[in-house]
């Protein structure tokens, strides 16, 4: 190769460049186009502005990069390989491969270096809004007079035009330029062609003209190749203070192979034959794999020795500041170690029958305030439904660009970008976050959730009015089918407490689970709090996800009922009917599946006796999967249906959650009839 007729800066660039056009062909599956345009701005921002240590992914002062067009992933393995992370030339070679450290799309429990699990588009959008809003945050709450900054860093995105399409994206950007979060610099891969051909078959707005709208601070860059251009943007973008700032950048996917500009480079290989003619263009040896000249290492791992000296700066004011608030350092250490406070749940709430029924979301609410005060980094809120949630509803406690150190979020009607903005969050690290809406909106940010079990988010999803026991809103907001559809997804627990003691148990589960997000399904109307006095316990019960919550008058029980949320205090009337009636029936109160399937084989069998094969589960909601618990002699009393308008009671009545339509089909289940079951 010949190197003088390159400058440095050209050499490194093409070296990123076809690395990822190397790791695209050798897997013979990814997408080259994007690494081959993108790839100076990346240079540009990796070089000239990121701050971070590739020997310490993890430090709390790094800038953050996202590559929310995470199906560019080898342009962000070739960058943390050439600037120095934990990622080999073997790695890179491993693209795509099963078991690799470069997966298909950037996967943050897998690579270092990679903040965020990306891919679906949209989502690394709204995850940086997250980090940019922690990033505030954490600042007005520990950055001192006197003493170097502990948090002050930019959150860089990387997005395309398919993000930009993405709802989550809208949602995320006006709630960003909202909160005037000035650490936000993104930049837009504007090459006008995504997967099916050129965007103009469906996308022509002017969407800087949007961007302007939701007051952000825009820019346009017209060749993708300058990198004075791109240096002055980025460099105009950190001195806007009061907006996030996003800069277009022309670029031409498949830049220099003989594919360029057209969706054909987008998620296919190039082919060897365009391979080598690509390597030809940028003056690299096509017969040579994965090059890298001795000099583009040297160059670019000074970036990361550059941070590192840096992160050695940033440790020494830590200790002074250790020494005049001592505090505040532990505090600090410990929530970005995924550390609580110690003492923590030493005052949650505990409730008595004697108090009276409480719905679960207002227990919820009580239990959040009491954590509140024991936790100063939980940080939270709902989306545009506080009172509901009942969640803290004071809009002068919000957090807002001049009052950033507030720990209340409106998030507004803005549910996916809440999701995506509260894994953002949770992969910043310091801070324990939560957001609320109803239940039945879960389905707008199941994107969300999904990534962030995938990606081991520790984020709480907050989700009321859980049922049927919604009334008179109607089937359109009665969720059926969502707890399900939640309970699907893996590396997830959800808990429906049924009493207020048990809602107090699940937020202490929330809150002391690691890379597991947890949600919490609250109710709408009041229900009675249970007597723990008899064999079971919500303390320990809730955590192995079910238990005895009442046994059988005598003996070994002829009937088991198992419940979650509501129907508990429903199953438990139902047992002193079916006992005055000679079946001795015991109550289970199931309020998470995942952590029962946790349990060993012999818990399983104290509360699921093999013998005890007579069972009936009840819940308002879909039937599918309970029959695992109940086996082939049990039924299930659930909803086949959407529900309806009317008041709570009436509603459980119509659908059959009455004690006596329990027993009735505790009576079949014992005859042996279980195609009794109540479908709808």
């Amino acid at each position: 190769m010949n190197t003088s007729q390159a400058t440095l800066d050209e050499l490194s660039i093409n070296t990123i460049r076809l690395l990822s056009v190397d790791m695209v062909q050798k897997a013979n599956s990814g997408h080259p186009g994007l690494p081959l345009g993108a790839a100076p701005m990346a240079y540009v921002l990796w070089s000239r502005f990121l701050c971070f240590n590739p020997q310490d992914p993890k430090w709390p002062n790094r800038d953050r990069f996202i590559l929310s067009a995470g199906h560019g992933s080898a342009l962000l393995y070739s960058l943390l390989h050439l600037y120095g992370f934990d990622l080999t030339l073997d790695d890179l070679k491993q693209f795509r491969q099963l078991d690799s450290n470069t997966p298909g799309h950037p996967e943050s429990h897998r690579t270092p270096g990679v903040e965020v699990t990306t891919g679906p588009l949209g989502q690394g959008f709204a995850n940086g809004l997250g980090m940019a809003m922690a990033e505030a945050h954490l600042g007005a709450l520990y950055n001192k007079e006197g003493h170097a900054p502990l948090q002050d860093h930019y959150t860089y995105v990387l997005v395309s035009d398919g993000d930009l399409m993405e709802g989550i994206a809208s949602e995320a950007a006006s709630l960003a330029g909202h909160l005037q979060l000035g650490k936000m610099i993104y930049l837009y891969d504007d090459n006008k062609i995504s997967l099916d051909g050129p965007t103009s078959f469906a996308y022509t707005e002017n969407a800087m003209q949007r961007f302007d709208a939701y007051y952000w601070h825009t820019q346009h860059v017209q060749d993708g190749n300058s990198l004075d251009e791109l240096e002055n943007a980025i460099r105009v973008a950190q001195s806007v203070k009061d907006r996030p700032s996003i800069i277009a950048v022309r670029t031409i996917i498949g830049f220099g192979s003989p594919l360029a500009g057209t969706s054909k480079t987008h998620g296919s290989p190039l082919g060897p034959d365009n391979v080598k003619a690509t390597k030809r263009f940028y003056g690299f040896d096509p017969e040579q794999s994965f090059q890298v000249p001795a000099e583009v290492y040297e160059h670019l791992r000074q970036s990361g020795l550059k941070g590192a000296e840096l992160q050695k700066q940033w440790e020494a004011s830590f200790d002074a500041y250790t020494k005049d608030y001592p505090g505040e350092a532990a505090m600090f250490k410990a929530s970005f170690a995924g550390e609580l406070p110690e003492g923590w749940d030493a005052d949650l709430p505990v409730y008595t029958p004697a108090e009276g029924a409480l719905a679960t979301r207002q227990a919820s609410g009580q239990i959040l305030e009491a954590l509140k005060k024991s936790i100063p980094f939980l940080f939270g809120g709902s989306a545009d439904l506080a009172t509901s949630n009942e969640m803290n509803k004071v809009g002068d406690d919000s957090f807002q660009y001049l009052h950033p150190e507030r720990r209340n979020v409106w998030f507004g009607v803005r549910e996916h970008a809440m999701g995506g903005a509260l894994n953002g969050m949770a992969h910043h690290g310091g801070l324990r976050v939560y957001g609320g809406t109803f239940l039945t909106f879960s389905d707008y940010m199941r994107g969300a959730i999904r990534v962030a079990a995938l990606g081991k988010s520790t984020a709480t999803f907050v989700f009321t009015h859980d049922s049927i026991g919604l009334g008179e809103d109607g089937p359109t907001h009665q969720p059926v089918e969502q707890v399900l559809a939640l309970r699907s997804i893996p590396n997830i627990v959800v808990l429906r407490p049924a009493d207020a003691n048990e809602s107090t148990e699940a937020w202490r589960i929330a809150l002391r689970t690691s890379h597991t997000p947890v949600v919490l399904v609250f109710s709408r109307q009041k229900l009675p709090i249970l007597d723990q006095r008899s064999l079971g316990s919500a303390r320990e019960g809730v955590a192995k996800g079910a238990y005895i919550l009442r046994e059988a008058d005598s003996g070994q029980p002829h009937l088991i009922l198992i419940a979650t949320g509501s129907e508990v205090a429903l199953a438990l009337e139902a047992q002193q009917a079916l006992q005055a009636a000679g079946t001795p029936t015991r109550v289970v109160s199931m309020p998470s599946w995942e952590l029962f399937e946790n349990q060993d084989a012999a818990y399983h069998e104290l509360v699921f006796p093999t013998p005890v094969r007579k069972r009936l589960a009840i819940e308002a909601g879909s039937p599918i999967g309970w029959h695992k618990y109940t086996n082939d002699e049990g039924s299930v009393i659930a909803m086949n249906h959407f529900g309806a308008s009317g008041p709570a009671e009436l509603l459980f009545k119509k659908f059959g959650f009455t004690v006596e339509n329990v027993v009735k089909h505790a009576q079949a289940v014992l005859a042996g009839n279980v195609a009794a079951e109540r479908r709808y």
